[in-house]
């Protein structure tokens, strides 16, 4: 890692967050940018760029973690909603790049919008990219 790592420095205690889960391996905090109330954030602490870069185990530590925030965050807000969004590399619209998961707590009616608008696809037009993504 050639750049400073802000999450990184985080976990290192050198940057103050508003930490409401820690374990051995990851650690979740109030996005400090949150679009919502409750807006949280989750890492793993081993630095990784994104999900192409996180070793499996530090992956699954984290998606334990986002499913425990998760259910934090129903208990404790009772939102109406909750959307979780991960982004890779800038031309995925990663900004920090140190893995991380949102979960944003949502509220019926609240002024966030889906980035896309989905249409159906004939499964035919489907189908190449099915075959070459096939894991089988």
């Amino acid at each position: 890692m050639s750049e400073p790592c802000v999450f990184c420095d985080i976990v290192a205690r050198r940057q103050p967050a508003a930490i409401v889960h820690e374990d051995a391996a990851t650690l979740a905090f109030l996005d400090i940018t949150a679009v919502m109330d409750g807006h949280t954030l989750v890492i793993p602490k081993r630095h990784a760029c994104d999900l192409w870069e996180i070793s499996l185990e530090d992956a699954e530590a984290v998606m334990r973690t986002v499913h425990l925030m998760a259910a934090r965050i129903r208990e404790v807000l009772a939102p109406d909603g909750l959307t979780l969004f991960q982004a890779n590399r800038a031309s995925g619209w990663q900004d920090v790049f140190h893995l991380h998961v949102h979960l944003v707590p949502r509220a019926s009616g609240d002024h966030l919008h889906r980035p896309w608008v989905a249409e159906p696809v004939d499964l035919a037009v489907l189908e190449p990219t099915r075959a070459k993504l096939a894991t089988h």
